[in-house]
């Protein structure tokens, strides 16, 4: 099981870092992504990290604000948010994929999801 943690309500232009945990199956030896939907729009991709951290991919919106990290000892997943905007604002979920290995940027390779975390930044 998968369990995201750390959104909140910021202002424009700060910082947030969300965690993701998993609990019962580790998912250490899967890759992992992030996703965030805003209200009234779908569920769209935000990062991803391979299992050994070797591999990450962004989406163009936040490249280069965000960092996806990992700690397999911890079994936890994070994503720091610097320089947040407005358009940020959305509930973020981690996901661990079908594929243990794949790094994909779907919702459709993902099959692990957790509850979702909501972050507001105002401006």
């Amino acid at each position: 099981q998968l369990q995201a943690s750390g959104g909140g309500l910021v202002q424009a232009g700060g910082s947030l870092k969300l965690s993701c945990s998993a609990s019962g199956r580790t998912f250490s030896n899967y890759a992992r992504g992030w996703f965030r939907q805003a209200p009234g729009k779908e569920r769209e991709f935000v990062a991803a990290i391979s299992y050994r951290s070797s591999d990450t991919r962004y989406a163009e919106s936040v490249k280069g604000r965000f960092t996806i990290s990992r700690d397999n000892d911890k079994s936890t997943v994070y994503l720091q948010m610097d320089r947040l905007k407005p358009e940020d604002t959305a509930v973020y979920y981690c996901a661990a994929p079908t594929r243990a290995f794949v790094l994909g940027s779907t919702a459709e390779d993902y099959a692990f999801w957790g509850q979702g975390t909501l972050v507001t930044v105002s401006s």
